[in-house]
């Protein structure tokens, strides 16, 4: 595929990871990456998450700096189609490993963690129907 593709797709996983982190594991101190240890291992663990998805970010810089938008008539299109692909499979295949099947941590533990949980997995679903939807579309009158 192209550096396009990729480099946005990178952009959408490293962008939700970053809201993640910030909404969910700072700002509601919900969301950890490591629930089950004390506060300064959580608060170590969170930092090694921001940290990958800081290079994430810096990696799809550079695939988007190196491709060529003339390419591609369509190039706003397949860019959001690619970011919303990346965050939305991210988040969904985050939270069925993370969430449901190892159950390392939860969006928030306690009383309801299944409904947000599940809620979270949701979110994930729509943005990839959203990103498939965009990045396989075209404007009308127009051949791809």
């Amino acid at each position: 595929m192209k550096k396009s593709f990729w480099g946005s797709f990178l952009f959408g996983v490293g962008i939700i990871g970053m809201l993640d982190g910030i909404i969910f594991h700072q700002i509601l101190q919900w969301h950890s990456m490591y629930m089950p240890v004390n506060r300064h291992h959580q608060v170590m663990s969170d930092g090694y998450f921001h940290l990958a998805v800081t290079i994430i970010i810096f990696i799809s810089g550079i695939l988007l700096w190196n491709s060529d938008p003339r390419q591609n008539e369509h190039h706003t299109r397949k860019f959001w189609g690619g970011f919303l692909l990346g965050a939305g499979i991210f988040n969904f295949l985050e939270g069925i490993i993370d969430h449901h099947i190892l159950q390392v941590h939860h969006v928030r533990p306690g009383e309801q963690q299944l409904m947000y949980d599940l809620i979270f997995d949701a979110s994930g679903l729509l943005m990839i129907l959203i990103g498939w939807y965009l990045y396989r579309s075209r404007k009308k009158g127009t051949k791809e």
